[in-house]
């Protein structure tokens, strides 16, 4: 992502729909403006979701998904489908195109059912208005005809789209509610083999920017200057923010009247699962020898030789259990429908993924009563500083110090 770029994660999520052949990819280029799918008389043309993040207005920035048809067949069909069905639980706005020369069809009403199970909004497109003589539609649900081959009802579509979408600016904040412009907040971003080349991670991107807008100081540090930074700045720092690895000695080195806590719980405070995902780290302490962990990521990235969420984690827990569990992970679009057998579930900070999509996958571990964490406060409990972590939070603390 480059630094002049809205984050994925932030942007409204506008995902395309339909059966093969309903004219899907030429509707996205009809809206887009550009040839980003690929178009053919051929059925299954799209076989994978094609995914663009751009300017569509009068939205602001979006991000385009165009799907394989629904109906697709065959072993390779059903894993398209798979991942037609994936997208759904990122999807913030539905957009179902139905070939308007053939109608509706049993696939396209599961499409319906669907959005309506999961609180998609959404709108019908009857597409191919131009070889149809008379356009009529009887069914009661949202539609709207349109040629893609002539784009008429093109700037219609994209002002219902509009109206459907939620671009209003979000009630949570990263950090900036927890400050005072003029205050310093000190972020600690160890520099190791893990840190990627030349740029700072999007946690730390949007954090720094949060300050910013708040009017207050940032000032980024290595863990290893800490200390030293602390001493010297001659001004009490409102609150130390820390990448959770380097938790133990960050909180060695902060003093006790100074807040602490690290980019991966303010995460789970902005994606709105906090509470939750502390909830949940209880789970730990009640685990037997041999039980299932699963250790989820929103993103894929190059797998280091001291990789948190294979090597680390694993290791905090077993070092702070004295057991041995069975491990397994997820990655980028992949998580599990099937939770049954898992005795944890421990999630990293989800930086890289929208609210909807964090929520669902909240809400697949808590209908079938798997207990879910993130990274973050999973390393707090396991050094032994979560409720100081907390502190910033005071409604959390009271609510949940209890059971902690």
């Amino acid at each position: 992502m480059g630094l002049n770029q809205t984050p994925a994660a932030n942007r409204v999520h506008i995902g395309f729909f339909g059966r093969r052949n309903a004219g899907k990819s030429s509707v996205v280029n009809a809206v887009t403006g550009q040839s980003l799918a690929i178009v053919s008389p051929v059925k299954g043309t799209t076989t994978d979701p094609v995914y663009k993040t751009m300017e569509l207005l009068p939205i602001g920035p979006v991000m385009i998904i165009d799907t394989p048809g629904i109906d697709d067949e065959g072993t390779l069909g059903d894993q398209r489908v798979k991942k037609t069905r994936q997208v759904l639980n990122k999807t913030d706005v539905a957009v179902l195109v139905v070939d308007g020369t053939t109608g509706m069809n049993g696939a396209d009403e599961e499409l319906i059912h669907l959005f309506k199970e999961k609180g998609i909004p959404y709108i019908i497109v009857l597409n191919k208005s131009d070889l149809c003589t008379v356009c009529s539609y009887g069914a009661d649900e949202p539609y709207i005809w349109v040629s893609a081959k002539e784009k008429s009802g093109i700037y219609g579509l994209k002002e219902k789209i509009a109206r459907l979408a939620v671009t209003e600016a979000p009630e949570r904040r990263i950090v900036a509610d927890l400050i005072q412009p003029g205050d310093f907040v000190v972020l600690v971003v160890p520099i190791d083999s893990a840190a990627p080349k030349g740029r700072l991670i999007l946690p730390q991107q949007q954090t720094i920017r949060d300050i910013l807008e708040a009017d207050a100081v940032s000032i980024v540090v290595k863990d290893s200057e800490l200390k030293q930074t602390l001493e010297g700045l001659g001004k009490k720092p409102e609150i130390v923010i820390t990448d959770s690895q380097a938790f133990r000695k960050v909180s060695a080195d902060t003093p006790p009247h100074i807040l602490l806590t690290s980019f991966s719980i303010l995460f789970a405070r902005y994606k709105g699962n906090l509470e939750s995902t502390v909830r949940g780290v209880r789970a730990l302490d009640e685990l037997k020898d041999g039980d299932r962990i699963l250790i989820s990521e929103g993103c894929t990235h190059h797998r280091q030789c001291d990789d948190i969420g294979t090597v680390k984690i694993p290791r905090w827990i077993e070092a702070y259990t004295g057991k041995r569990f069975q491990y397994e992970w997820s990655s980028g679009t992949e998580f599990p429908e099937d939770l049954n057998g898992y005795g944890l579930i421990i999630h990293c900070g989800g930086c890289m993924l929208n609210e909807r999509e964090m929520k669902y996958r909240q809400k697949c571990a808590e209908e079938q009563g798997v207990p879910m964490t993130n990274y973050g406060i999973l390393i707090a409990h396991t050094q032994g500083i979560l409720k100081r972590s907390l502190e910033p939070f005071p409604d959390i603390l009271k609510l949940l110090e209890s059971e902690l």
